[in-house]
């Protein structure tokens, strides 16, 4: 297994946002992170990558406890996608990708090649090697995400966290993402508010409700249309695409 959470609870304030939640990711698995607004899979990201502090239970990546892990260690083998991201420092989309080799040097090296090679390749991938000398305040929404995206990939992990990547994208660009996200070959855990692109990406689905998980396994074991009435609050009718063999999801508007 390359991720694994056991009876993992977070409480901020007097609020109890992740409640015992156990949960395994296998490795190179995309696992589909899915639940209303509050439910706290944003929080649950945070915990696996340890920018939030669990209150109980434990966080492995592999054999490793997450809270014992040196921070360096983790932050070669973790990247995290925010879903937003703001800085007022004149930065290129270069210079962003760049801080995505930052836990693969030294405090004081320079760049080498191979930084160089990820860096570039990163932002290829993301289609945005044509931006990559415009500065960050000029770019649209989109454009910073897959910029962010393409940070990530620049820092070579081998676990990725990603909250909402779509959020700010055209379809065009939710499709390319989370395919190339879907092809990439190491663990990673998405955060997503469509379920249908959920379905069609993602090889496990996880859903929360009110900080507990209520239904995991495959798209089409999970994405009932009980399980989307009770947790999402919507009748929907759930069919088997001829086209990729996934389920896929037409709302019912009443």
């Amino acid at each position: 297994m390359s991720i694994s959470l056991d009876n993992v609870s977070f409480t901020a304030g007097n609020s109890l946002i992740v409640n015992g939640v156990s949960l395994t990711v296998q490795t190179g698995t995309v696992l589909g992170l899915l639940g209303p607004n509050g439910s706290g899979k944003s929080s649950l990201l945070r915990l696996i990558c340890r920018l939030r502090k669990v209150r109980s239970g434990i966080v492995r990546l592999g054999e490793s406890d997450v809270s014992t892990m040196a921070r360096s260690d983790l932050a070669r083998r973790v990247a995290f996608v925010e879903q937003q991201a703001t800085t007022e420092t004149q930065l290129t989309a270069k210079d962003v990708v760049r801080l995505g080799r930052t836990p693969h040097r030294s405090l004081l090296s320079p760049l080498g090649a191979k930084d160089d090679a990820a860096v570039d390749e990163a932002l290829s991938r993301v289609g945005m090697e044509g931006r990559a000398r415009q500065l960050w305040q000029t770019l649209s929404g989109g454009e910073r995400q897959r910029v962010h995206i393409a940070r990530a990939l620049a820092q070579s992990p081998t676990e990725l966290l990603l909250d909402e990547p779509t959020n700010h994208l055209d379809i065009q660009h939710q499709l390319e993402i989370l395919g190339l996200i879907s092809r990439l070959g190491v663990t990673c855990i998405i955060a997503l508010h469509d379920l249908n692109l959920a379905a069609m990406f993602c090889d496990q689905l996880a859903v929360l409700q009110r900080g507990k998980i209520v239904a995991t396994g495959t798209p089409q074991h999970v994405l009932t249309r009980d399980l989307i009435g009770d947790v999402f609050g919507v009748q929907a009718h759930v069919e088997t695409s001829s086209i990729h063999g996934r389920c896929n999801i037409q709302y019912i508007i009443a």
